[in-house]
C-alpha cells in the first residue's frame, strides 16, 4: 500500500475526497501526512479528524523556497511517503522538492489542460465561453500546470451555468475522479 502525503492551502475538500474514498475502500493508499501552507486552513481541522499528522508552515518564514522544502523532505522521510499528491496546493514546487521526488508528484487542476493553466482557471473558461471545460491528473514538473497527463474527465457548460454553477460541478468530478484515478495508479501497481 503507498503511502501518501496530501499538499493544500484551502478548504480541503479534495482532501476529504481522498480520506472517504480510503475508508469505503475505494482507494488503497495510506495518507501519511497533511503538508499545508497556511495556518488557517480549512484542510487542518480534516486533517485532525481524520488522525492524520500534519505539518503547517508558513513560507515567509524561511529564507527560501529551497529552505523550506528542505524541511518538507525532512518531514515526507519521518513518514516514508512514497508519493506526493497535490489537493489545493496554491503553490508552484520548486526544484528542490522535484528533485526528492521525481516523477511522484500528482496534481489535480481544475480545467482540461493544457488550457486555463495555473490560477482561476475555472473562471478564465468562464470567461472565455468555452462549452466543455473538466479536469485533468497530471504529474507535476518544473512548470505551471504542464507535467505529463495522467488523466481527464471532461464536462458540458449549458448557458445558463454561472461561475459558482461551474465551480460546484468541477468539484463534484474532482471528489470522485482524483480518488478513482489515483486507485488506478496505485491500486493496480501502474506507477
Amino acid at each position: 500500500m503507498k503511502k501518501i502525503a496530501i499538499f493544500a492551502s484551502g478548504t480541503g475538500s479534495n482532501f476529504q475526497a481522498i480520506i472517504d474514498a480510503i475508508a469505503a475502500k475505494q482507494l488503497q493508499a495510506e495518507v501519511a501526512l497533511l503538508v499545508c501552507d497556511k495556518p488557517m486552513a480549512g484542510a487542518i481541522d480534516k486533517a485532525k479528524l481524520a488522525g492524520v499528522p500534519a505539518f503547517v508552515f508558513e513560507p515567509k518564514q524561511y529564507e527560501s523556497k529551497a529552505a523550506f522544502e528542505q524541511q518538507i523532505i525532512h518531514k515526507l522521510r519521518q513518514h516514508e511517503v512514497d508519493f506526493v499528491v497535490l489537493a489545493g496546493y496554491m503553490r508552484l514546487v520548486g526544484p528542490t522538492l522535484l528533485t526528492a521526488y521525481t516523477n511522484r508528484i500528482i496534481n489535480i487542476h481544475p480545467s482540461l489542460l493544457p488550457a486555463f493553466p495555473g490560477k482561476d482557471a475555472i473562471g478564465q473558461a468562464v470567461k472565455a465561453g468555452v462549452k466543455v471545460t473538466g479536469v485533468t491528473i497530471h504529474f507535476v514538473d518544473e512548470g505551471m500546470d504542464t507535467g505529463p497527463i495522467i488523466a481527464q474527465r471532461a464536462m458540458e457548460l449549458t448557458d445558463g451555468d454561472g461561475l459558482a454553477d461551474v465551480v460546484r460541478k468541477i468539484h463534484e468530478i474532482e471528489h470522485v475522479f482524483y480518488p478513482e484515478t489515483l486507485e488506478r495508479l496505485f491500486g493496480k501497481g501502474r506507477v
